[in-house]
């Protein structure tokens, strides 16, 4: 296979719309469509200027697989050709997210349902075959640890399960579609095809002073890299999660299956936010975790972040790439956090670490997922996040450019043209 895109050249820059689509609402629950909720389909075309005109070489984008199959082997594509078209007008490269956690409203059990690895691998096999001479990079699943995280541990969006069985169940789930994604789009596009898996990076620190955390800090420690250790075939007799595995049903055959069939990264995207990634376990504090009963965060800042793009480059031997980070603040905590992450980049290229990209998320703000069962107006819920700033206007939500957005500009025009 000859040299890809990411592989030559400067540091690549690109940036994130976000994409979180939880359809099925409940009492006391709102559907979330961030797309909806942003604007999205309506200033599609704007926001994707909005995304050239500050240098971005790829966008990270997802397809909202609730709307484009409506029913079982329905199909609607006529949105996501526009854009998808434009995108490639415009001169960026996207990077398809198929999977950035809902599911289509029939889908009853959702994950837990026993035809969703079939389902999503037939979805992710009909857009690579729709896009096939657009589209070659995918995520076939955003951050899978927060699926089984709020999915299947925290109960807080479907299908609801609890604990660690539920988090048993998950995992495996979500690995199944996922291997079945990444082999069928595989088949269709062949080697052109390259595959961005893309986690959140969770870190658990402070139960070597809490002893009763011991336990469970260790599980979420491995259990962070439990789905993509899965995808890519390493949970064999030595892993320290088969047990919990077996201990709540994981069939044998599966398992087998997975190991025998992985699903490798092209590169290994790694979602560090410095404000939230690092969860703190104390002597005596006891929080179930997730939005419900939140664990204390520590800002680990470069430190962390350093760590992490080494961990997970070091644990699946592929180049990594920043595909999530910002901080929510002020633009010019925002501003320091770009300047100081980029140059840790560089840093870590410059001592040979395989760094290829860096994303910025999100291109303008984004309304956090507590609106899902908040009562109040989305501004209530708005995080100020991105290089725009969305502003509620009398014909909808304005996007008002931040200093940030010239800050991120003059840096990817940097790594292009350098000094």
């Amino acid at each position: 296979m000859g040299s890809r895109w990411y592989t030559e050249g400067p540091l690549r820059f690109g940036l994130g719309i976000e994409n979180t689509f939880v359809p099925q609402g409940a009492p006391g629950q709102r559907p979330i469509d961030e797309y909806e909720l942003t604007e999205h389909y309506r200033n599609w075309s704007g926001d994707l200027e909005l995304a050239a005109g500050v240098g971005a070489e790829f966008l990270r984008w997802g397809i909202p697989w609730h709307r484009v199959n409506p029913a079982p082997g329905e199909w609607d594509w006529d949105w996501t050709d526009r854009v998808i078209g434009r995108m490639i007008e415009l001169g960026i490269r996207p990077v398809i997210d198929l999977l950035h956690y809902g599911t289509p409203l029939w889908l009853e059990g959702q994950f837990a349902a026993a035809d969703y690895p079939a389902r999503v691998a037939e979805y992710a096999v009909t857009a690579a075959e729709r896009y096939a001479d657009l589209v070659t990079d995918y995520t076939p699943v955003n951050e899978p640890m927060i699926h089984v995280l709020f999915c299947g541990e925290y109960a807080y969006w479907p299908p609801y399960l609890e604990g660690a069985a539920g988090a048993a169940r998950l995992s495996l789930a979500i690995a199944d579609g996922f291997q079945r994604a990444q082999h069928g789009i595989r088949e269709v596009l062949g080697e052109r095809a390259t595959f961005v898996h893309v986690d959140a990076t969770m870190r658990y620190v402070g139960a070597i002073d809490a002893p009763e955390h011991r336990e469970n800090a260790e599980r979420l420690r491995h259990q962070a890299f439990l789905v993509e250790d899965l995808v890519t075939g390493r949970v064999d007799d030595r892993h320290p999660l088969l047990p919990m595995l077996r201990a709540h049903g994981a069939d044998e055959n599966l398992l087998a299956e997975l190991r025998d069939r992985p699903a490798l990264p092209d590169i290994m995207g790694v979602n560090y936010y410095p404000r939230h990634s690092t969860e703190l376990f104390e002597a005596g504090v006891h929080h179930a975790g997730g939005f419900a009963d939140p664990r204390p965060t520590r800002d680990d800042g470069l430190t962390g972040f350093a760590e992490t793009l080494r961990t997970y480059a070091e644990r699946y031997g592929a180049p990594v790439m920043v595909t999530e980070t910002c901080v929510t603040g002020t633009a010019a905590e925002r501003i320091e956090w770009l300047d100081s992450s980029v140059a840790e980049v560089h840093r870590l290229r410059a001592d040979g670490l395989p760094v290829v990209g860096y994303s910025w998320w999100p291109l303008f703000d984004m309304y956090e997922w507590t609106y899902r069962h908040g009562t109040g107006s989305r501004e209530e819920h708005r995080l100020p996040m991105g290089l725009f700033e969305l502003v509620e206007g009398p014909d909808g939500l304005e996007r008002r450019p931040t200093p940030v957005a010239e800050a991120f500009r003059l840096r990817a025009d940097a790594a292009v043209h350098p000094a």
